[in-house]
């Protein structure tokens, strides 16, 4: 069954790149409560090493490495900062700046655990953003992390007033209907109630850039996905 919702991207002899579903646990939890992307990776490699990790609800590219000298290089790659990311998200409402530096440190909450937010005396963090295609109900943007805090671009979004569609920590949690945006939509008749274009987070790691231990340059995609897309038709086509 999880072969197929593994989507191998790119690989060598030294690390791995997996463009990982929304849903899925990128390493093991405590409570052991479900199969992680890592312990699907273990049965088919034999091991493999965690180098970073995305949150749950977070699709797209993901490295980890096959053996412990890879592991060292790309970990301090990661620490250095010497790799490139980069995100898509869905933001509620149009910001007014086409581009622009998110620069707002960010600490945990000291009450409510897990739980992230903008305090001066948090650590320093940097999101650089681009908008793709912009609305008035919701807009496609890119994301570049110059930092890596937990949360980082879900915070920033909140603290920018322009919170990621679907995020039920920072946002409103609500998924996306076309009925939002078409004004006189009607169901199919075979259609009992409307289904949403996206009801998760709708963040997605789509490209990283790195030298790899080798000196050789990478530059590794994960496609938009597809209901980015069907948002931004939909936009599109009823918002002129």
């Amino acid at each position: 069954m999880a072969k197929h919702l593994i989507q191998i991207v790119f690989e060598n002899d030294t690390f791995v790149a997996v463009n990982k579903p929304a849903g899925m646990l990128s390493i093991p939890d405590r409570a052991q409560s479900e199969k992680s992307l890592k312990e699907f990776l273990i049965d088919q490699y034999g091991q493999i090493f965690t180098v970073h990790r995305l949150d749950k609800d977070t699709s797209g590219l993901i490295l980890f490495a096959k053996n412990e000298e890879a592991h060292k290089f790309f970990s301090r790659l990661f620490e250095d900062r010497k790799i490139e990311k980069y995100y898509l998200g869905v933001v509620l409402g149009s910001p007014v700046n086409a581009t622009g530096l998110l620069d707002f440190p960010i600490m945990e909450h000291p009450t409510q655990k897990g739980l992230m937010y903008v305090n001066r005396n948090g650590k320093p963090s940097t999101t650089g953003y681009e908008v793709l295609s912009a609305s008035k109900y919701f807009s496609l943007v890119a994301f570049q992390l110059f930092t890596g805090r937990t949360h980082q671009i879900r915070v920033h979004c909140k603290n920018f007033g322009h919170p990621l569609a679907c995020d039920p920590l920072y946002g409103d949690g609500k998924p996306i209907f076309i009925s939002s945006i078409k004004k006189n939509y009607k169901l199919s008749k075979d259609q009992e109630e409307e289904k949403p274009i996206i009801q998760r987070l709708a963040l997605h790691s789509y490209r990283m850039v790195f030298e790899d231990e080798n000196g050789q340059h990478h530059d590794i995609c994960a496609g938009i996905p597809k209901e980015y897309d069907a948002l931004m038709k939909q936009i599109r086509k009823h918002t002129h």
